[in-house]
């Protein structure tokens, strides 16, 4: 049995706790902030509440499989809901498409209303990523890799000069299905110029395999999440900050913290590993993912009936989604943006046709530096710099003999599958007890 302490209590960190106390280790998890769940917990004020992070993920089977591998199965602690349209995406010549997920016959459909042909076309692009996917998975995705021992295969993408920015201009002559193919990306605050161009694979997943949502918001995976690690005797310490990891001869040992060192066999770090000294310097070629200027609203009387996120291209660019929670007769939107924000965001939105200034009763404003200051680092993982971003991040093994890497940091993208999976590869680095 070995002593493992988990450094930060984002979903990264309560994943890697979770599955790493079921193989029988002795885990405690250590968090700066009062809470757990990092990017899952929930902004709330005035009866109103909404996903401060992500409000949908692809591939649910990344979250069944944590939960059957860490005890019980997911449907015994949460409802998980299908969600048929991920994004409506509105273009600025007043065109718009639905973006629906889990079926290329109604993805077909979607996209020949945006215009004749262009159907096919979008499905050809999202078939063309089925190999890449096989290889990715297998190699990459599903088990730890070494850096220095790639099969040819998975080397060929990693390695890949291409990038996503001229794939789509090759493929796709109507720049509107080049939006909507770069949107997953753009969002996260990524120059498509440097995301290599087998990322593109996203739009395959979706398409395969769809997206989902948990009843009554995602704050409730963290919470299902805690008590899973209240069951595993996880020890979970909050309000605790990390200074560093203490290594002695290349190995190590403990992790410092403001209360005395916690001693350790094996580290994961969840968190951005700048925070760390020990890893900073591994990293040092590597920046941030910046979130963007998040507006979280509580309206009242009627307002216009929307999908759960609807995608306004343009400069800027603005992202409503309208999953939130509210009391009776009202509604919850979170609107991000991105881009030449000059004005207030709610007239930003007015311009596009989406007035509801009048209908506001409760309005909680983060700008980037809020949202990373108070999550102790980017929840959105390590920002885009060209191919050789892949080698430079870390993850499941770090230079630190008995560190690894779990989260957003240690992914080649921040969303909730990605992110779980990097759980699963430290599991299977460290092993059973």
């Amino acid at each position: 049995m070995a002593r493992v302490v988990v450094v930060g209590g984002g979903y990264g960190g309560l994943a890697s706790a979770a599955r790493l106390a079921k193989l029988g280790h002795e885990v405690t998890l250590l968090e700066r902030s009062p809470s757990l769940g990092g990017a899952l917990v929930a902004e709330s004020t005035e009866g109103f509440a909404w996903d401060a992070g992500p409000t949908h993920a692809l591939l649910p089977a990344v979250v069944r499989d944590l939960f059957r591998k860490s005890g019980r199965p997911v449907e015994r602690e949460l409802e998980l809901v299908p969600v048929d349209v991920i994004s409506e995406h509105r273009f600025e010549d007043g065109s718009s498409v639905s973006l629906p997920g889990g079926s290329r016959a109604a993805q077909i459909a979607a996209f020949d209303e945006l215009g004749p042909g262009l159907g096919r076309r979008w499905v050809d692009h999202v078939a063309s990523y089925a190999d890449d996917w096989a290889v990715l998975r297998r190699g990459y995705l599903e088990q730890p890799w070494d850096p220095d021992d790639l099969s040819r295969e998975l080397a060929a993408r990693l390695d890949s000069r291409e990038v996503l920015h001229k794939r789509l201009r090759r493929t796709f002559k109507d720049e509107r299905l080049r939006l909507v193919a770069g949107h997953p990306f753009v969002a996260e605050g990524h120059d498509l110029r440097n995301v290599p161009a087998w990322l593109g694979v996203t739009a395959y997943v979706q398409q395969r395999f769809g997206a989902w949502t948990v009843e009554g918001g995602m704050a409730g995976l963290a919470a299902a999440l805690e008590r899973r690690l209240a069951t595993r005797k996880v020890t979970v310490r909050t309000s605790t900050v990390v200074s560093d990891l203490v290594v002695r001869e290349g190995r190590v040992v403990a992790v410092a913290t403001a209360e005395g060192d916690v001693d350790a066999d094996v580290v994961v770090c969840a968190v951005d590993p700048r925070r760390l000294p020990a890893l900073a310097g591994y990293v040092r070629r590597t920046m941030p993912a910046i979130p963007p200027v998040v507006v979280h609203l509580g309206l009242e009387g009627p307002v216009p009936e929307l999908p759960r996120e609807t995608v306004l291209h343009g400069d800027p660019m603005l992202v409503v989604r309208t999953g939130g929670r509210a009391p009776e007769g009202h509604a919850a939107w979170t609107v991000h943006g991105r881009g030449r924000l000059a004005e207030d965001m709610l007239l930003a939105l007015a311009r596009r046709g989406l007035d509801v200034r009048a209908h506001v009763v409760a309005r909680v404003d983060r700008s980037p530096r809020d949202l990373v200051e108070r999550w102790g680092g980017s929840p959105l993982g390590v920002l885009w710099q060209g191919r050789a971003t892949v080698r430079q991040r870390l993850g499941p093994a770090t230079p630190v003999a008995g560190v690894y890497a779990a989260g957003a940091h240690a992914t080649p993208g921040a969303g909730l599958p990605f992110v779980g999976l990097s759980a699963a590869l430290v599991a299977q680095a460290v092993g059973p007890a």
